[in-house]
This record gives structure tokens, sequence and C-alpha cells, in this order.
């Protein structure tokens, strides 16, 4: 689709509002062009380097600022505070290149307030060559920009809209079918699913977790290689917690924390007694991999009603399938509520599908995951 006229674009309250804060003038540009492709974005405005960006932002109020980490001046991380202070409720990208370094910055810029990241291409030939780093840029500047939107009272922008709930927000659904009996005893394992958003929700609820809770856990967090071994790093730290990158044929031990690697689908294989994590470099899943439906899948034919299932914010509808197969087992099912989830995508299709026996707030989460975990 070409770039719309600039007489034709979207005004600032009929659009999603983008600022986008680069150094290089070409990634600006190139953005701006694949942004304004779209009839329900608007670039409103540019900057080069984080001091800039704090001036454009008290201006502007954008919905979304697309920032990048290194730039002269002053860079993203530092600029990041100063720009939630400027618009609290914009949803910050934090954009870098996929080393190591930028990939541990983007982690701790999500616990200074960062909604998400996007991992650019490290080459010119890479950014331009394909459509996969275009279409995640405005897959998540949509879903952010309407996210924000909805909490302000606006409607969503390009999606039809949907009726009024018949019930208040944060009820949990009614069962949408008889279920077997719940587990005559404690949880043997708690599986997690999340993606946007996903890790300040991971943060906040692993640190509500005592100690003294063993109960082990697996997660698979929609991230790209090198992302979700940083992340493990920083779950440690904020948890004090045993939490890994998970390997293949590693075995589950009480009061550890295992995160899907980029690119591979975690699996738990062996048996209920002795469970043995399988990495899986089969296609993708609902257009990601690592994906939470295949990890909901084995759990479920592993542990049956001795696991707990629990889906955190993220877009799209991963994890719908595999948590219906850990509900039929007579697992427990819990989602992440809609006001505090980034983007209730995830955990909405699970609400919606009459999956959910429970819809909590994140803050409470730790408390009711500890409560299902050992019910009897």
């Amino acid at each position: 689709m070409a770039t719309a006229p600039r007489s034709l674009r979207p005004n600032a309250n009929a659009a999603i509002n983008v600022l986008l804060v680069d150094d290089s003038a070409v990634i600006r540009g190139m953005l701006r062009r694949w942004l304004e492709e779209s009839d329900i974005i608007r670039v409103a405005g540019t900057a080069a380097d984080g001091q800039a960006a704090i001036r454009e932002a008290q201006s502007l109020k954008p919905d979304i600022i697309i920032l990048d980490i290194e730039m002269p001046v002053m860079d993203g991380i530092t600029a990041l505070p100063k720009l939630k202070a400027a618009v609290p409720d914009c949803h910050i990208i934090m954009a870098s290149t996929l080393t190591t370094r930028n990939a541990d910055i983007s982690l701790q810029a999500m616990r200074l307030g960062a909604t998400d990241y996007i991992p650019k291409p490290e080459s010119r030939v890479e950014m331009t060559g394909g459509t996969s780093f275009k279409d995640a840029i405005i897959e998540k500047v949509v879903a952010l920009g309407n996210a924000r939107r909805q909490r302000q009272g606006k409607p969503a922008l390009g999606v039809a809209p949907t009726p009024p709930s018949p019930r208040p927000l944060n009820v949990a659904p009614l069962k949408a079918a008889p279920r077997p009996r719940q587990s005559a005893g404690p949880a043997q394992i708690i599986a997690i699913g999340s993606s946007t958003g996903g890790p300040q929700a991971l943060f906040k609820f692993l640190e509500g977790l005592p100690a003294s809770f063993q109960t082990p856990i697996v997660i698979t967090q929609h991230m790209p290689p090198t992302f979700t071994e940083i992340l493990a790093g920083h779950l440690k730290k904020v948890s004090g917690r045993d939490c890994r990158e998970a390997k293949n044929g590693d075995h589950i031990r009480r009061g550890q924390v295992y995160v899907a690697p980029g690119g591979k689908h975690m699996l738990l294989k062996g048996s209920a007694g002795d469970p043995v994590i399988e990495l899986d470099d089969g296609p993708e899943e609902n257009f990601c991999k690592p994906a939470v439906d295949p990890m909901f899948r084995s759990v479920a034919s592993l542990f049956g009603n001795r696991a707990l299932c629990v889906v955190l914010t993220g877009m799209g509808s991963d994890g719908c399938k595999g948590a219906a197969e850990m509900r039929k087992t007579g697992a427990p099912v819990l989602v992440q509520d809609e006001a505090t989830s980034t983007v209730w995508g995830m955990p909405g299709a699970v609400s919606k599908a009459g999956l959910a026996d429970q819809t909590i707030p994140i803050g409470r989460m730790a408390d009711a995951v500890m409560r299902a975990a050992k019910s009897e």
C-alpha cells in the first residue's frame, strides 16, 4: 500500500500517534514511510537524540514512542524515565540491534517502564530485504496504540467495535463446559505463557512469591534468541530465585524457573516424577517460536490435573488452545485481567473462550497461584 498523501493522513484524534527517536535520519525516514502506509498510524514527530525527544514528547503527547538505545547527546536509557514523566501513559518501544549488550539494556529499560522492545536487524540489507521487521513494528504499534486508546475511553482503530461486556471487568467467566474433578493434591508444576508486556508481568509475579514456594515454573515468553537468556538473568535478580534459560535435557527441579530459549519450542517429556525439558526446532505455531501452545500441551499430557496454567499479557491468542488442553485434564487456568495487561490478547482469548477459572490483576497473581497450587 502506498504512503498516503499528507493531506489525506489521519489527524491526531483519529490515529495512533507515534514519536520516532533515532540518531539515523535514514532509519527515521524508513520507519516513517512504513508506519504511514497504515491509515490508522500518524508519525507526529521525530527526534535524533533523547534530549530532543523529551521536548517533542512534552509537546506532542504521543501514544507510542519508538526509542533507539544508542544516540549522541542523550541515549535512550537515560531519556526513558524523563519521557515517562513527560507522558506517563505513553507506551515506549525500545529499538536495538540484536546484541547481548543491547538485549540487557532493553530488559533494564522494561524494568524502568518501557513497554516492549523490538530487535533491529544488524544490517541495512536485513532491515530492508524482507517484511518481518516492518510487520512486527506495525503490529506492535497498532496493538499498543489501541490498548492506550481504549484505556482513555476511545474506540480501537482498524477493528470492528465490540458490544459492551455483559459482566463487570475482572470477573471470571462462566465455565464453558463440565470439566474433570480438580487435583486432589498440590500442583507439581506451574506453566506460564506471556508476550507483549510479559517481562514486566513476570518481574511482578515472581517478586510476589516467597522463597518457601518451591513448585517449579516453566515460562514461554515470546522473545528472540539472546534476549531469553538475558531475561532469565533479570528474573533471577528481581526474584532471588534460580532462573535459567532452558537447555535440552534439563531435569526439572523444585524451586527452579525455566525460560524457553528464543527460536525453540520448550516441551516437557519423561514422567511427572522426573520431567525433562526437550527443545523442539519444529515450525512456528501462531507465528511464534517459542510458542506457548506446545508447552501447555506437553504439560497437560505429562502432569494432567497436577499442573497449573497461567496466561499473562500478550498480543494474539497463543496459549488458548493449549490452555483448553490443560483445562480438560482438570488443571486450573488463571489469566491476567484486562486492566493490568499491556495488551489483553492472549489472556483475553482464554477468557472469552470460557476457559479461565480466575481472572486476576497481576499484583494479586502470586497469591492466587499459591492458593491454586496448594489446593486440596
